[in-house]
């Protein structure tokens, strides 16, 4: 077994301990875990990573309700490497009803956009071996053990405005734009086309590409089976 030095360190918020991961990280060895109040995500690992664990039906719901924006939003302007895992099979989104290409513009938004990395797992126990891979992958990395390809921009700030910038017709002058106006990158994201449009420098028509990006429409899924839709 390792010494508690070694031991890979997750923190579970306490909303997730009914989740089935909690038992499942405290019986494997290399693991220290504990339970407390996450102010951001749903799993901190050895202080470097957060992860924000949905299921599938959980996935959905937070597209239609806007939330799962204003949580990557938040991820993104973390000092930490965050991550979502997408916990389930392809037959639960088939059955949910939402059309495929509102998934689809779902994830582009996240990975893309909020920069955040998009992993899949099947069941519990594949994400708490995630969990693992990534302590691993990261202590080798700091050990110069793993190529380093580039630098994230420093700052809370200068992270806001590069993550502003992806956004459709958004250069550096109106990404400040759009911050002053609404505070963060939340509240640009989670703002209505009026809002957007009235904000200076902006435009009804970057305003829709805006909003555009955050809701794509489209068609349904299939009915059929399948494990591995995206």
């Amino acid at each position: 077994m390792p010494d508690r030095a070694q031991r890979i360190r997750v923190v579970i918020d306490d909303r997730e301990s009914r989740s089935g991961l909690l038992h499942i990280l405290r019986s494997l060895k290399e693991v220290d875990v504990s339970v407390r109040r996450l102010s951001l995500g749903d799993y901190e690992v050895d202080g470097k990573f957060l992860f924000e664990r949905k299921t599938m039906s959980d996935f959905v719901v937070s597209i239609r309700d806007g939330r799962l924006f204003q949580q990557a939003a938040r991820l993104a302007a973390s000092d930490k490497r965050c991550a979502l895992i997408l916990e389930g099979r392809g037959r639960d989104l088939a059955e949910s009803g939402m059309r495929r290409e509102a998934i689809q513009g779902a994830l582009m938004s996240v990975s893309l956009f909020f920069g955040i990395p998009v992993f899949r797992s099947l069941e519990p126990e594949e994400s708490a071996r995630l969990f693992c891979y990534a302590a691993r992958q990261g202590r080798r990395f700091a050990t110069g053990a793993l190529p380093r390809r580039g630098r994230r921009p420093q700052g809370k700030r200068r992270r806001q405005l590069a993550i502003l910038q992806e956004l459709p017709g958004i250069g550096p002058s109106r990404a400040a734009q759009l911050l002053e106006v609404f505070g963060n990158v939340e509240g640009v994201m989670t703002a209505g086309l009026e809002d957007l449009s009235s904000a200076s420098g902006i435009g009804k028509k970057t305003a829709e590409s805006i909003r555009w990006v955050m809701k794509e429409p489209g068609v349904e899924y299939p009915s059929q089976e399948d494990d591995l839709l995206f």
